[in-house]
Parts: structure tokens; sequence; C-alpha cells
């Protein structure tokens, strides 16, 4: 029988690939040139592993160009720059009707701690420049997306 332990969890996570992004908030506008943007999505059964893998995995993915043009460089190669914004949204369930369910999303006293936490290893492991959204605040994000490219990691299914 399957207890807490061996719940199922799913960290997600959009990475985008950007000339230029912003968030504004309460009267605050943070911005980054060239880099990413990340959309974090955090489940309840979401844990410290889970972020370890998805900072490595996300800071080391190959999606910038090199001097051929081809996507062979990562966002440590090109000192990119990096904008995280925390999006329950991501965890939306449409299955049912025409209202999404957000059910799967943890709730903010799950969701924030896990959240500083992705942002403490991301800026213990990426030595550049790092902004964000606020967690549960409303935003407006601005995405230039560059290619464009978009890429989707989950931790569960981990492709």
């Amino acid at each position: 029988m399957c207890n807490f332990a061996c719940k199922q969890r799913n960290m997600r996570t959009v990475i985008q690939r950007v000339n230029r992004a912003s968030v504004a908030y309460e009267d605050q506008i943070h911005g980054i040139a060239t880099g990413l943007v990340l959309l974090i999505g955090i489940e309840e059964g979401d844990n410290e592993e889970d972020i370890e893998w998805l900072v490595k995995k996300i800071i080391h993915l190959r999606i910038f160009n090199d001097a051929e043009g081809r996507m062979n460089l990562s966002s440590m190669d090109v000192h990119a720059e990096i904008l995280v914004i925390s999006q329950f949204t991501l965890h939306a369930s449409t299955r049912k009707g025409n209202r999404p369910s957000f059910v799967k999303a943890a709730e903010p006293a799950i969701a924030i701690p896990l959240y500083h936490k992705f942002l403490e290893v991301l800026h213990h492991k990426f030595k550049g420049k790092i902004k964000t959204g606020k967690f549960g605040a409303s935003m407006i994000v601005e995405i230039h997306n560059d290619g464009p490219v978009t890429i989707f990691i989950d931790t569960k299914n981990k492709e």
C-alpha cells in the first residue's frame, strides 16, 4: 500500500529562452536580458530531491545557439540571466468541464517554502543574474521568446 512517501509528485516548469523578459507587481518591475524565464508549478508531494534534479537540469539544458547556430550551449555557457515566476496554474486539470481545477497544486503553506528552496538552490548553483516575481501576487509577465524555444519539464516524467 502506498503512503505519503511514495506518492507521485511532479514539480513542473515551463522554460522559455528569451531575448528579454520582465515581471511587474506592486509597482515594481524586475527584468532580464538574454536568458531564461522559468514558470514553476509546485505540487504537494514535491521535495528537495525534485528541486535539486530540476535546477541541475535547467542550468545545464543546452538550448542556446553555438557559433554554428545549433542549440548546443547551456545558460551557464552563455552567462544567461534567469527570471523565475511561481505559477500554480501549471497544475490545472481540465479533465472535467470547462473550468480548470487546481487541486493538484500545493497549498501556499507547502508551496512557498519549496519555492524559496528552489530559489536558494538556483542561487547556489547558478552564478548569473536571477530575478523573481512574488509568490501569490498578481503579476504582469512580459516575455520576448527567442526562437521560439519553450521546454516543459515535469520531475515525475523526467523527459
